[in-house]
């Protein structure tokens, strides 16, 4: 029974935590984030240094308010350096590519006749001002 007890221990200690819910906040502080992501104060400035996506803007009083995208993004460099062993050199170039990767996805497929459709639709609404036009 008691190696039943240590190989649910095992179990446990080796999962990861589960990702926290970011509440739906326009502005987080420093301490704020600190406690939702689980890492210290100073680990968040750090990184700040480190990684050019997480950019607090601070407030008049020099306090680091961070959006919800910059929190996002906390947590996916800490799935990155903690749980995904990468480097910070690593996890840096990681996020580059992901970006690059994500400016290379195109739009969605517009058909090449738009143009001459919207010239139609725009001479038959002229047209219908023209008539609606009270005449002098």
């Amino acid at each position: 029974m008691s190696a039943e007890k240590s190989k649910v221990r095992k179990g446990r200690k080796g999962s990861p935590a589960a990702e926290p819910v970011i509440p739906d906040k326009l502005y987080f502080r420093i301490g704020e984030v600190s406690r939702l992501c689980r890492l210290p104060s100073y680990v968040l400035r750090f990184w700040e240094t480190e990684f050019p996506q997480l950019k607090p803007v601070k407030s008049s009083t020099g306090q680091r308010m961070y959006r919800q995208r910059d929190v996002e993004n906390v947590l996916h460099i800490k799935k990155l350096l903690y749980e995904q062993g990468f480097t910070i050199a690593g996890a840096r170039q990681h996020l580059k590519a992901e970006a690059r990767h994500a400016q290379l996805q195109t739009g969605l497929p517009f058909p090449k006749k738009q143009t001459s459709d919207l010239r139609r639709i725009r001479q038959g609404l002229q047209e219908i001002l023209g008539i609606l036009k009270p005449r002098r």
